[in-house]
């Protein structure tokens, strides 16, 4: 425990340290080797995987602990995928699904390692049941995996369609890619390349350099252990604490390891890896209180810039039935008109569609923006999310596709002029009653009395007089509506203005695919 503190206060105390991870990050080739595959990537492309790159090393701290999970479970993922025929480059998969934290729960609950549903973690031969969870062994749950890919590839003949199925199912991808991809060699990835193959490729370029580099002495230990015993038991035979076993096998239920030969994991030397920045203690005051990831109630503060997820025939994005908008049917609107017009011509009820996207009467559908066809879900993907200057509680409801009641119950707040930059909102779990709502600093310098007047374009943002509390208030941004041309990209209108592209996606609420069009009103906030 000692040791896990040293290294947190030698990290954040060394800005020097931090600086040179910064200047290390990786940038995206034209052309990566991936298992057989040669994948050539457009410039459009690298753009948008760079921007998820950088978003991995945006926290240099949360960076480096999740790089020691890595460096500790790598060898075991490695070796169950090598014995199963897979290539090792699907490692990094893993670290996409469940940031190789053991017992993650997802929307759709799955969970573990490798984010497996029952159903499907028992078609690869792994034990669910109330004793048992091989979901959170990382042996077990990668060798499931591997079973998994390997079936879906012989099937496929592809390996970047095989990792796509790993998202949307062996049936799905075969409707999504059909035979266009079989047994192809060199593949082109461009800004209709599939979300989740693209985000994947992110994870590899992070972090394919980053294994075995910046690595404690520590190693995940297994030995074979024969049960009925507890972890109190095996604590003392192993001599570490039985908290430091419950964390890594968190396999067995209840602290107790059931009838029969299992393998058990610990940390060679007894010590835990540096848990994520920030983490919660009991010890402090409310007023200096952090978070930790592996706290299921405490958000790992990581803005996530991939959203909305668009995925589909987006050539025909602005046609019903075309396109999902995060696994929800949507469509995108081609140009601004009235709620009316747009039902109309998507088929739908005024009355349903208005409901659907928590709109009311009166307001405008806008050029380029995504809207939903069928019902938002109670809860987002991720956890949290990171508020922008300039965005409403709308925005985000529509930007992870989460009913905008529930995202005001979620975080106990009921209107615009509550939310300030920086705060950082719950997506999926309700925020306890009396619980502070927390805040980071965000890149964009926050406004003081800020005072935006709605329009006919954007209709949800309101008027905001409560001042922010926040330290270290810059100048004021200037507030520019931006109207897209022929020929221009989210990358020349943020150089135009001196801001990143991924702060246009969010002040846009623009999907992972990057999709803007002609005439779109794109809202500017210019330092």
């Amino acid at each position: 425990m000692k040791s896990r503190l040293f290294l947190l206060i030698l990290f954040l105390f060394n800005p020097f340290w931090a600086q040179s991870l910064l200047a290390q990050i990786p940038q995206v080739p034209a052309v990566v080797e991936f298992a057989d595959l040669t994948v050539k990537i457009t410039p459009q492309a690298q753009r948008e995987i760079q921007l998820d790159v950088d978003a991995q090393y945006r926290n240099p701290t949360y960076f480096k602990v999740k790089q020691e999970r890595v460096n500790l479970y790598m060898p075991i993922v490695e070796r169950e995928l090598r014995n199963q025929g897979v290539p090792e480059d699907l490692k990094y998969l893993v670290i996409q699904e469940s940031g190789l934290i053991p017992d993650a729960v997802s929307t759709s609950n799955a969970v573990g390692f490798w984010q497996f549903k029952q159903g499907t973690a028992e078609e690869v031969g792994l034990r669910v049941d109330a004793q048992i969870d091989e979901r959170k062994s990382i042996a077990a749950s990668s060798r499931g995996a591997a079973v998994y890919l390997k079936k879906h590839n012989s099937q496929l003949n592809n390996w970047m369609t095989a990792l796509v199925s790993y998202q949307m199912g062996l049936g799905g991808a075969k409707a999504y890619f059909g035979s266009q991809y079989t047994g192809k060699k060199i593949i082109e990835v461009d800004r209709n390349t599939h979300w989740y193959f693209k985000k994947y490729l992110a994870h590899k370029i992070a972090y394919e350099n980053q294994i075995s580099v910046f690595v404690s002495n520590q190693r995940l230990a297994e030995v074979q252990v024969q049960g009925p015993v507890t972890m109190a038991a095996l604590a003392k035979r192993f001599g570490v604490s039985e908290d430091h076993l419950k964390e890594f096998n968190k396999w067995a239920a209840n602290g107790k390891v059931p009838a029969g030969s299992y393998t058990l994991y610990y940390v060679k030397g007894g010590e835990l890896p540096m848990e994520p920045a920030v983490t919660k203690s009991e010890e402090k005051p409310k007023s200096t209180q952090t978070y930790s990831a592996s706290n299921k109630n405490s958000p790992a503060y990581k803005q996530a810039n991939s959203f909305p997820k668009i995925s589909g025939n987006t050539t025909k994005a602005n046609q019903p039935n075309q396109i999902t908008v995060n696994e929800l049917d949507g469509v995108q609107a081609a140009k601004t008109t009235s709620p009316s017009k747009f039902s109309e011509e998507i088929g739908l009820k005024e009355k349903k569609f208005l409901k659907l996207n928590d709109m009311e009467e009166g307001e405008r559908i806008e050029t380029g923006k995504y809207y939903y066809t069928e019902k938002k879900k109670t809860s987002a993907e991720v956890e949290t999310h990171v508020v922008q200057p300039g965005e409403t509680l709308w925005m985000i409801s529509q930007k992870y596709g989460i009913r905008l009641s529930s995202l005001k119950s979620k975080n106990r707040i009921r209107r615009d002029a509550e939310l300030k930059p920086g705060m950082v909102l719950n997506l999926r779990e309700p925020r306890k009653r009396g619980e502070q709502i927390p805040f980071i600093p965000v890149t964009q310098p926050v406004q003081q009395n800020r005072t935006v007047t709605a329009t006919t374009e954007t209709k949800r943002v309101e008027t905001i007089s409560k001042p922010v509390e926040e330290p270290s208030v810059r100048s004021q941004p200037e507030r520019i509506t931006h109207t897209v041309s022929s020929g221009e990209t989210l990358f020349a209108i943020s150089r135009k203005y001196g801001v990143s592209v991924a702060e246009v996606k969010s002040w846009n609420n623009i999907g992972s695919q990057n999709i803007i069009t002609i005439g779109q009103k794109l809202v500017i906030f210019k330092p």
